[in-house]
């Protein structure tokens, strides 16, 4: 099978189960006990919290440790809220943001939390006029996506933050899809808050963090005594080693940069392929985008119809349905974009990951279009009979 889909999940590293396996077997005692055993995977902990941090470009104790980016999000939208001055309740979301943080979304709302989203324009690119003017004086806080999960369009953390600081409001980024894709330091980001998931980067799942700036007012959502009182719970210590060895393998500057640009170019080659056929539309394409997503359509024919001719051609895929709401409806996404819900409905990402190559590209190209043109010609002459 010819995986396409790493903005869902990335296969775990070897050299990261390779490090989850001794803390398994040697290292399973509470890092909160105070005997021998305890105290070594207390060692272990503040060990992956450098390595992490240092990779991360933050302090150690800048570091949370979650079980993923959805509890990472939810801790800090609401720990900052209840941390804000008096005056300041209102909270803004993109309206892109992932499905499961625009719930968080629906649920402040309905608690009674003035809650308002920030548009984007029809090529899913943050409206920071827009942006400018709802972010003032009253808000509390700004949640924000880095990188869009489905069309992969980056957002303008910088101005954001700038606009953020300038009304007295925190900032909270979700960096789940940006790091491990392109470089990333928190000490420069500009965010208070940074949400990340290891099995984005090829770590293992059911752990993650979140980077939250020393100073900041923050009220923890997780009474316990471990992670410095911000989150308890006994830390998920086999995962946060194998996140750490994660980081660890996504190289430094250069060759993070490097490896991006080798995505690019699969990605721009797999684009050029499919755009020869009728009637394709690669949404963001002249945005910046995340070096390996693809969003597109072919045609109107519908998602999951391509997703089954995919799967026949063993090629893993996922519609933007699927991304937001388990196929039920179309991408909220390409909603707020302004996008036709026919159109929306026929929403295919292809993902491409470290583990992707010119031979899987190759393949696609050569196998889809003979599948999809007698589709596209079917689509075509129904479109002008009618």
């Amino acid at each position: 099978m010819i995986y396409f889909d790493h903005n869902a999940t990335t296969p775990p590293a070897p050299a990261v189960v390779a490090a989850m396996l001794p803390v398994f077997e040697q290292l399973w005692a509470n890092p909160s006990s105070q005997h021998g055993p305890g105290q070594g995977a207390k060692r272990a902990l503040s060990a992956a919290r450098a390595s992490t941090s240092r990779v991360l470009g933050c302090k150690a104790q800048e570091v949370v440790f979650t079980s993923g980016a959805t509890e990472a999000n939810h801790m800090a939208v609401r720990g900052l809220l209840a941390a804000a001055g008096p005056g300041r309740r209102r909270v803004l979301f993109s309206a892109v943001e992932h499905a499961g943080h625009l719930r968080l979304a629906r649920a402040l709302a309905e608690a009674g939390v003035p809650v308002g989203f920030l548009p984007v324009r029809g090529d899913g690119t943050l409206d920071t006029t827009a942006a400018a003017s709802l972010i003032g004086p009253d808000v509390a806080l700004v949640s924000l996506m880095a990188a869009n999960n489905e069309t992969g369009v980056l957002m303008p953390v910088a101005e954001v933050a700038a606009l953020a600081q300038a009304a007295g409001a925190a900032l909270h980024v979700d960096a789940t899809q940006f790091i491990g894709k392109l470089p990333f330091e928190f000490a420069r980001f500009g965010a208070d808050a940074v949400s990340l998931s290891a099995h984005k980067f090829n770590g293992p799942k059911g752990v993650g963090a979140l980077l939250l700036r020393q100073g900041q007012p923050f009220v923890p959502q997780t009474l316990g005594s471990q992670e410095r009182g911000r989150r308890g719970g006994t830390e998920n210590l086999p995962g946060i080693v194998g996140m750490a060895a994660a980081l660890e393998l996504l190289g430094h500057g250069d060759g993070l940069a490097a490896e991006a640009t080798r995505q690019t170019a699969l990605r721009d080659a797999l684009e050029r392929g499919l755009c020869a056929l009728p009637g394709v539309q690669v949404w963001g394409q002249g945005a910046p985008r995340l070096p390996g997503t693809c969003y597109l359509r072919f045609g109107r024919v519908s998602a999951d119809v391509v997703l089954n001719r995919l799967e026949r051609l063993g090629v893993a895929a996922s519609s933007g349905a699927a991304c937001s709401s388990g196929g039920s409806e179309p991408s909220h996404v390409l909603g707020a974009m302004g996008v036709p819900r026919d159109e929306a409905l026929a929403a295919v990402r292809l993902s491409l990951g470290r583990t992707s190559g010119p031979d899987d590209v190759a393949h696609l190209l050569s196998a889809l279009p003979p599948v999809l043109e007698p589709l596209l010609r079917d689509e075509h002459a129904a479109l002008a009979a009618a």
